[in-house]
């Protein structure tokens, strides 16, 4: 193709529909972000669901000098996102749309390279990589990495049941005739998961689809505003319950398309990502939330059928999910926490039945753990226990690693590595080294447990002025466990919280004159870290401490 058909073929094809309520702060930045995409975007259609903050004026004055951008008003607000988008869908007149949220942008090349990719491949869809922006710090996060990670054209998305899991639709570019052919629209209403609804008549549709692994949205998470999106928004067990309709809802659309693999795919992604999320976060809430919340996925998990809980039976989501179901009330909540994060660590007690197979604890005999005994050591969801000792001739980090009845012992740890990896820019490293893994025989004590099993211990130093020399931050802590063949397991460490274990420290320093060093635990139960060197660190730490206070 020469440079100039291919200019051709990018021209004018492409409708951008920007949906925004009540965020004059942010709606135009996300229309210019489309409107610069270039030449290929014949058509920005912002739709104003009924906003008070002025939004809608601000969009006019816009559109004055910019013919592309077309403003719709509607008069009463939607309540959701799937409205306002079907509005914008009715009015593109373009051979392909996008969808944009207000308060996220689409970065340069976007709609080149999803439009390339469509055309090149005649496919219906097209994806490409999108990146949560963590606001303020500006950490990026890959959206769903490993479907992107290359070029690729699905000709059936039976073909590739990943597809699933990645439930947005903004960053994807559809052919306009084919959403329109097969009547997909958005669910109405105030309707929180539309997407997870849309996307699932999409793929129920049967589309080719060209994947890239260029990224093509910035999806902007503000955790600190005043008013948090939908999705963010799970103070509430209303937001869980329309959590499991979008996904019975997904199921039920694939599944009466024929689309029997896709379906039982929405579903072990239910488990494995769903579950694991809201399960990390539940001993934060209320019992009357708890409760409610249980008695939902209880009533969800109960559709399931045997094939569904076959599937690869020891995967962490559904041993959490057999859990839920199989306990009429909430239970284990610390336990249930460990195995949902990611990677996942099963805590003591190590229960057997009466003829020896493993299971959940004693009270859930029912919960067969027996799976475990044939998976992969680098699968297994191995417990560490992991405690730092702050101090100025040094800092050091105790760990000890749980036996998982026998596999651990069969497959012989010998070390462990650990890293501190910064939280907003997970690029930047800090590693602690190597320690010989040293097995002994003690007492449990490890969620609330006590009783004899092995262990194995090890000690290794960290390097406390590499971390302060990178100023104030979080970090968290990666542990890398060898074994006698060669094998490894990356694992996070469950974080003691013994007397002081957890306490701020101020810790003399050469450079800094002082480092203030807090260990913590993170919602999964994991050990983190937060260091503060010099004057300005500790002034930075009080502030926030006082603003919480305040607060």
């Amino acid at each position: 193709m020469n440079a100039e058909t291919h200019t051709e073929r990018l021209l004018a094809e492409v409708a951008v529909v920007v949906i925004g309520y009540d965020d004059a702060a942010h709606v135009t930045d996300a229309v210019r972000s489309a409107l610069a995409q270039g030449p290929a975007v014949r058509e920005v259609v912002a739709v104003d669901d009924c906003s008070k903050d002025g939004s809608a004026g601000l969009l006019d004055r816009l559109a004055a000098s910019e013919p592309r951008l077309k403003v719709i008003r509607r008069r009463v607000n939607s309540g959701g996102c799937g409205t306002p988008r079907n509005t914008g869908l009715d009015a593109v007149t373009s051979p392909y749309v996008m969808f944009l949220d207000s308060d996220d942008v689409l970065p340069p090349g976007a709609v080149d390279a999803l439009l390339e990719a469509a055309a090149g491949a005649h496919a219906e869809v097209a994806g490409g990589l999108c990146v949560r922006r963590e606001l303020p710090s500006g950490r990026e996060v890959p959206w769903q990495a490993r479907l992107y990670a290359l070029h690729a054209v699905v000709p059936h998305p039976a073909r590739r049941t990943r597809l699933v899991h990645d439930t947005l639709c903004v960053n994807k570019l559809y052919r306009t005739a084919f959403l329109r052919a097969h009547g997909i629209r958005f669910p109405e209403g105030r309707f929180p998961y539309e997407d997870v609804v849309f996307t699932a008549r999409v793929l129920a549709a049967a589309p080719r689809i060209a994947l890239v692994p260029d990224r093509v949205y910035v999806w902007h998470v503000r955790r600190s505003a005043e008013r948090l999106s939908i999705s963010l928004d799970r103070a509430g067990v209303a937001n869980w319950r329309a959590r499991t309709e979008a996904c019975r809802q997904a199921y039920e659309v694939l599944l009466g398309a024929g689309q029997k693999e896709l379906a039982r795919a929405v579903r072990a992604k239910f488990l494995d990502h769903d579950l694991r999320m809201y399960l990390r976060e539940l001993g934060l809430r209320d019992a009357a939330y708890r409760r409610a919340w249980w008695e939902l996925a209880r009533s969800y998990l109960a559709e399931y059928d045997a094939d569904d809980w076959a599937r690869n039976p020891a995967a962490p989501g559904r041993l959490l999910g057999r859990v839920v179901l199989a306990s009429p009330e909430p239970r284990d909540l610390p336990r249930l926490r460990e195995l949902a994060a990611r990677p996942a660590r099963l805590y003591p007690p190590y229960a057997r039945a009466a003829d020896g197979t493993p299971v959940w604890s004693d009270g859930l005999a029912q919960v067969s753990l027996e799976p475990l005994l044939t998976r992969p050591v680098r699968a297994l969801p191995l417990a560490v226990d992991a405690e730092l000792r702050p101090g100025a001739r040094g800092t050091r980090l105790r760990l000890r690693l749980h036996e998982l009845y026998g596999r651990v012992a069969q497959a012989g740890p010998e070390t462990v590595e650990a890293e501190w990896r910064h939280r907003d820019d997970g690029d930047v490293v800090v590693r602690g080294g190597s320690a010989a893994l040293v097995p002994c025989t003690g007492v449990l004590e490890a969620a609330g447990s006590a009783g004899p099993g092995r262990t194995w211990s090890a000690e290794t130093a960290v390097d406390l002025p590499a971390l302060a020399a990178l100023g104030a931050g979080t970090w968290d802590l990666r542990l890398r466990i060898r074994f006698r063949d060669g094998a490894s397991r990356d694992v996070t460490a469950h974080a003691l919280t013994g007397a002081g274990l957890l306490r701020r420290r101020a810790v003399p320093s050469a450079r800094h004159g002082v480092v203030l060093v807090q260990p913590y635990t993170t919602h999964s139960g994991a050990l983190a870290l937060r260091v503060a060197p010099g004057v300005r660190g500790v002034l930075s730490v009080t502030r926030a401490r006082l603003r919480r206070l305040l607060h």
